[in-house]
């Protein structure tokens, strides 16, 4: 008989085009049906728009207002599967028309307006709206975003924060209107993250009061320049400037590449530096300057000037404190990028927790219906503690945006270490992310249409831009032992960073961990503050040790370059903890504040079991770590039914999703 049903159903097949269904004897059944979650998962009993609002602040109608331009043009490549209309980068399409499409939906965003007032309006709240259109762009294509940060927050971001006033009437407006495409100059073949080190040489011509700019090698030419291949009228320059022949270290300047007509100018030499794993919508280009002559007055002169007839003018005597206050006010690429990592995070998460909550695999029993993904343990145990992260990081990287827009001379210190703690943190939980949610996504992870297997290449360059995520770790652990040896030298307590804690005795860890005991607020915050010190403890104990044996600093900063890492690690996560119970703080008791509550205990006991250090170090007993893995479990299946709710609260409208993020059987089926 089974083998009769089986072929019945074949000629079922071969016939269902030319029977009428309703007089038909033949009736095929089938064997997988869709079922959207929202008619089965449980109603969640917590406000979403209030958990969105935590999210993303004051930002939320203006994130929303982004999302309907895209959706409304036909620029973004609107289709239709499932019956639901996707828009996506059309990606298959070859690299210069990914290029030409980028330009053309930065012409379309500009002509509704989307970036009146950017550059040219003042204050917290305007720049927190430069960063919501620059991040919430990013979300439909990471081309679109780079190319406009590369645009506003690098090329506008230099002239407003590196110039003055004539730099500011001259170039901001035009800017903001695009009459003036701008790049960003900085990294060369040789130098990347060493910024000091870079090769580019201007002298200045005092008889024609102009600066010359020259390449003096090859591996000096200007690699990776956004925007510089296709688009950029001009660029911002770093460069070594000698005066008088001594170097006074490295400046910046405004340089015109191409003319209105977008032909290369003289004594200029540019070539494309071709096709990329991912962002083949950026026209990333190299640049050549042979003696190219630029008026004096395009020198970016808010740290040091030079006078009409060659002389060097800085109120900052020291080289040092001269480059750090040169480069501090591109603190703003950090936290772009940081905060943008979070959406894509979001997005690989929706699509991955509401595919699993219509899949199905295996069937526990015999003859009974197969299982959804998500009701698997394992299954939850690979997406619902990213979820958990993915909160927290969240409410980190908008806790950084404020105290960027709000900075004072005082903080700025404060903002440096934090964008980078945060930009290495939260863009290495995205790309984990994403490769997590490709493979729970199985063979449709791969396709393109469904986003997630793709993102990951689009933002690997994430980890590298913008700072080296390990050569950020390591800049951190370097700042925090000069506060604590600041605050020794001075016999006075620390102050800042988050630090004040070490003041205080020193947390103690109960012997044996309950389940209990692990979700309160009080033991996180002891124990992310007992490793923290005790790295810090460790960290200066070996940096001085060495010293006292006649290593230099800069070869000890090398060879404990291990200890370092785990130390910015720590950091990281007590800051992101600490961000989280402020959120946390704000909301009443309720129902909200309990799922928050999940949230938090998954994220302080996710990062317990899986960094080696909280073993390594003794934080953790091995019978006590064991409880923590237990408590991983526990969570999940506490969270589980708040799956749905928790996507739903990132805010990522539905034509930004994949189509298996929907109806996935009707968007395969055959047209």
């Amino acid at each position: 008989m089974d083998r009769v049903d089986f072929r019945t159903k074949v000629l079922t097949g071969h016939l269902k085009n030319h029977h009428n269904h309703a007089t038909d004897p033949l009736h095929m059944t089938q064997c997988v049906n869709y079922s959207p979650p929202e008619l089965f998962e449980p109603r969640p009993d917590f406000n979403t728009k209030a958990l969105r609002k935590l999210l993303d602040g004051e930002s939320i109608d203006e994130i929303d207002y982004i999302f309907n331009l895209m959706i409304q043009s036909d620029l973004f490549c609107p289709r239709e599967r499932g019956g639901r209309v996707f828009i996506s980068p059309d990606f298959n399409q070859s690299m210069k028309h990914q290029r030409e499409m980028t330009m053309r939906r930065i012409d379309y965003l500009r002509e509704q307006g989307a970036f009146d007032g950017w550059l040219t309006r003042k204050g917290p709240k305007a720049e927190l709206s430069g960063f919501t259109r620059g991040i919430t762009v990013g979300v439909f294509d990471h081309s679109l975003g780079i190319k406009l940060g590369v645009h506003f927050f690098l090329w506008g971001g230099a002239i407003q924060f590196m110039g003055t006033k004539r730099h500011h009437d001259k170039w901001l407006k035009p800017t903001e209107a695009y009459e003036v495409i701008g790049c960003f100059a900085m990294t060369e073949l040789g130098h990347g993250s060493n910024v000091r080190g870079i090769e580019t040489m201007t002298r200045y011509d005092a008889s024609t009061q102009e600066f010359i700019i020259t390449t003096p090698w090859e591996s000096a030419q200007k690699y990776w320049i956004g925007g510089a291949a296709n688009h950029a009228t001009h660029a911002v320059v770093f460069s070594q400037l000698k005066i008088n022949g001594v170097n006074q270290g490295v400046h910046a300047f405004i340089a015109q590449i191409r003319d209105a007509n977008g032909n290369i100018c003289p004594n200029v030499r540019i070539a494309d530096c071709g096709h990329k794993i991912g962002l083949n919508g950026v026209d990333n280009g190299r640049i050549w300057f042979d003696n190219l002559r630029i008026p004096r007055e395009n020198l970016l002169n808010s740290v040091a000037d030079v006078s009409p007839d060659g002389q060097y003018l800085s109120a900052i005597k020291n080289p040092d404190q001269r480059f750090a206050a040169f480069l501090a006010p591109l603190i703003s690429g950090r936290v772009t990028i940081a905060a943008g990592s979070m959406n894509i995070t979001k997005i690989g998460l929706a699509i991955a927790v509401r595919y699993s909550l219509s899949r199905r695999a295996f069937s526990i029993r015999p003859n009974e219906p197969e299982v959804l993904l998500l009701d698997y343990p394992s299954h939850q145990r690979r997406l619902l503690p990213l979820v958990a992260k993915t909160y927290a990081l969240s409410f980190a990287s908008e806790y950084l945006k404020n105290i960027y827009v709000k900075r004072t001379c005082e903080s700025i210190k404060t903002v440096h270490v934090v964008s980078s703690a945060l930009k290495a943190t939260l863009t290495w939980h995205g790309m984990r992310t994403l490769q997590e949610c490709r493979e729970a996504c199985g063979g449709q992870g791969l396709k393109t249409e469904n986003h997630v297997g793709h993102l990951k290449s689009e933002f690997d360059v994430q980890l590298t831009f913008e700072g080296d995520n390990n050569v950020l770790m390591q800049q951190i652990s370097k700042a925090l032992l000069k506060e604590i040896v600041a605050a020794k030298r001075r016999n006075k307590p620390v102050k800042g960073l988050g630090l004040e804690h070490l003041n205080k005795p020193a947390p103690i860890i109960p012997p044996h961990l309950t389940s209990s005991a692990l979700r309160t607020a009080q033991f996180q915050s002891d124990i992310f503050c007992l490793r923290e010190r005790d790295l810090l403890h460790r960290f200066e104990t070996e940096v001085s040790q060495r010293e006292a044996h006649g290593e230099t600093r800069e070869h000890i900063f090398t060879v404990t370059y291990q200890i370092a890492e785990d130390l910015g690690r720590a950091f990281s996560d007590r800051l992101v903890l600490q961000t989280f119970l402020d959120v946390e703080a704000t909301v009443p008791a309720g129902s909200l504040k309990n799922v928050l509550g999940l949230l938090r205990s998954m994220y302080t006991t996710i990062v317990m079991e899986e960094d080696a250090s909280f073993l390594r170090y003794g934080y953790l007993s091995t019978d006590n770590a064991a409880v923590v893995r237990k408590e991983v479990l526990k969570l999940c299946s506490e969270l589980r039914p708040h799956a749905l709710a928790l996507v739903t609260s990132f805010g990522i409208p539905d034509a930004l999703l994949g189509p298996i993020a929907f109806n996935w059987i009707d968007a395969n089926a055959w047209s």
